[in-house]
């Protein structure tokens, strides 16, 4: 069984889906592994590196026509068709955005598994990829605040004067956010974070910030560790005591998401212009929307002396650990779905599984939508 890895071809994309510590693995365990040339130079893997742990260097279409095939991003249509009919995809896919891809897939015969479908499962947790780099665009948001912000992060106390500690504000308590408001407090800002969903306080509160807290006439909190969409009303009066906290901040950095839809407005353009000349907001959800409607996506801009950053990509800014998870995930994803016969792998029953029934988007030529589509509901981080 041959196993494809073909260089990423999504622009700003730095992070490749197999590394030599994960390759070696999958040599060791007697499936061939087929790397397209320079697939791991923007994560600072060489080909001599994959070659020592037991790869193989191929051109793109040799990768792209192996048994299974591991992408980050999901496949352009001309990668799709140097895929195989029969083969397995394991990579992100996109879900909220049907732009042919499925179809084209199913087509293809390629049966195709999205990582951004995983459950959260205790189980599943070593193969949670949106985990693994919401970690990441976290801790690498906050450098990026740090970088933009013209002034000091902790207090500073030197002969020529003292200098006050930042106040950072956090909006959203999820991933991305618990490791914001972590990597602030190591550098030593003043950390304040703000959530929908109430039992996060004691999270918040155990990484050494402050909780906002504000009564909104009715609860956040959904099910599965998300927060689910306020009503219209709560929205408004949210974002109207939201105003007066941001005002305040020097640095904010905000994670609120939607799936499948535009991301919520928190920071309003009145905020914006409450806040002092400096300050900086790193949007995470510049991707959909932005939570600031100032934000200009992939861009850094001033608006009302504010700095706003719009990167929609942060795991790529830190790609050699960012690929590293991301291909601990797959690793630990595909063989879960493997099993040896006679000393030859196989794959297991798909359906006999909750991952993988849940994850698989395209079987056997068809598009599975309707087992696969997700609740709207409110993540943060």
């Amino acid at each position: 069984m041959r196993l494809g890895v073909p260089r990423e071809i999504a622009t700003g994309e730095t992070r490749v889906a197999a590394t030599p510590e994960t390759v070696k693995k999958l040599h060791a365990a007697g499936l061939e592994v087929a790397i397209e040339r320079g697939a791991g130079l923007g994560a600072h893997f060489t080909d001599e590196a994959y070659i020592a742990a037991g790869a193989t260097i191929v051109d793109s279409t040799q990768a792209l026509g192996s048994d299974i095939v591991f992408k980050v991003h999901k496949p352009a249509p001309a990668e799709i068709r140097q895929m195989k009919r029969g083969a397995v995809l394991i990579s992100f896919l996109d879900m909220c955005h049907d732009d042919g891809t499925y179809d084209l897939l199913a087509e293809q015969g390629v049966d195709a598994l999205a990582l951004e479908m995983m459950p959260r499962l205790s189980r599943a947790q070593t193969m949670d990829v949106l985990t693994s780099q919401a970690n990441i665009a976290g801790y690498r948001a906050v450098l990026e605040a740090a970088r933009l912000y013209g002034r000091f992060f902790p207090m500073m106390m030197t002969s020529a004067g003292s200098a006050k500690p930042a106040r950072v504000v956090v909006l959203g308590a999820g991933v991305a956010g618990l490791q914001a408001i972590a990597t602030a407090r190591r550098l030593g800002a003043q950390v304040w974070a703000y959530d929908v969903r109430p039992e996060v306080k004691e999270q918040i509160q155990s990484l050494g910030a402050k909780f906002i807290e504000f009564d909104l006439g009715e609860s956040g909190s959904g099910s599965g560790g998300y927060a689910k969409q306020l009503s219209p009303e709560a929205q408004q009066k949210q974002q109207h005591m939201l105003q007066e906290e941001l005002k305040k901040a020097d640095i904010i950095i905000s994670t609120a998401l939607i799936p499948c839809m535009p991301a919520p407005v928190l920071i309003t353009e009145d905020a914006v212009k409450g806040m002092h000349e400096g300050a900086v907001i790193v949007d995470m959800a510049a991707a959909t929307g932005g939570n600031c409607p100032l934000t200009v996506p992939d861009e850094i801009v001033n608006k009302h002396g504010v700095i706003l950053c719009g990167v929609t990509n942060f795991p790529a800014l830190m790609p050699s650990d960012a690929s590293n998870f991301f291909a601990r995930n797959l690793y630990n994803f595909l063989m879960l779905m493997l099993e040896q016969t006679d000393g030859a792998w196989r794959f297991k029953d798909w359906f006999a599984d909750e991952i993988t029934t849940m994850t698989l988007i395209t079987h056997q030529g068809k598009v599975r939508f309707e087992t696969t589509k997700k609740s709207k509901k409110t993540k943060a981080g």
